[in-house]
């Protein structure tokens, strides 16, 4: 299951924080059109198969902060364990366009994350984090996060996005230690 975080609603399209949206979104375009639909999970969710591998794509409708309610429900639905729950998210402890994918850790900061791990009891589901580096230091986080990028920074997170989305496909195909040594690297210049 790859359940992106990010606001609903068209005041938050484009954000920093609604990267983990932007990936499932590059997955279902990049799928031939894969529509996702409102579910009784708190989410808009896609069912089918891929690379031979049943797959869920989802983004919540709760807003990031508590997403770990749609993620329970998203697992209670289709009765699979966190583990197979690979949550994509924006991180400021990440310089911008860099990629880090993980089997488990600690929620961090990341108020999204820390909600998942409430509700589900666990922090052993795999999470892919995409960075967003640092708010400037007249900036507050929330704002920053809320924010729309610049054009610069725009592009650097627009490639960061496809990378993702990428990596999201060799865990597929390859698995996550594959996935992991490929893209747990500096993006590439340029």
């Amino acid at each position: 299951m790859v359940f992106g975080l990010g606001n609903p609603g068209a005041e938050y399209a484009g954000t920093r924080h609604n990267l983990g949206f932007e990936v499932v979104q590059t997955l279902a375009r990049r799928w031939g059109g894969v529509r996702l639909r409102r579910s009784r999970w708190h989410a808009w969710v896609w069912r089918g198969e891929r690379e031979g591998v049943a797959v869920v794509l989802a983004k919540p409708f709760t807003f990031v902060n508590s997403s770990g309610l749609a993620a329970k429900h998203l697992l209670m639905g289709v009765q699979r364990p966190p583990s197979d729950l690979l949550v994509v998210y924006d991180d400021m402890d990440l310089e911008p366009g860099r990629l880090r994918l993980r089997p488990r850790g600690s929620a961090g900061a990341h108020k999204g994350v820390r909600s998942i791990v409430e509700h589900l009891g666990t922090e052993e589901f795999p999470r892919l984090r995409i960075g967003i580096g640092s708010p400037p230091a007249d900036s507050d986080g929330v704002d920053y996060v809320l924010g729309r990028p610049g054009p610069e920074e725009g592009e650097v997170l627009r490639k960061a996005v496809e990378r993702a989305a990428d990596c999201v496909e060799v865990v597929l195909k390859e698995g996550l230690a594959k996935a992991m040594e490929r893209f747990n690297v500096p993006p590439p210049a340029g």
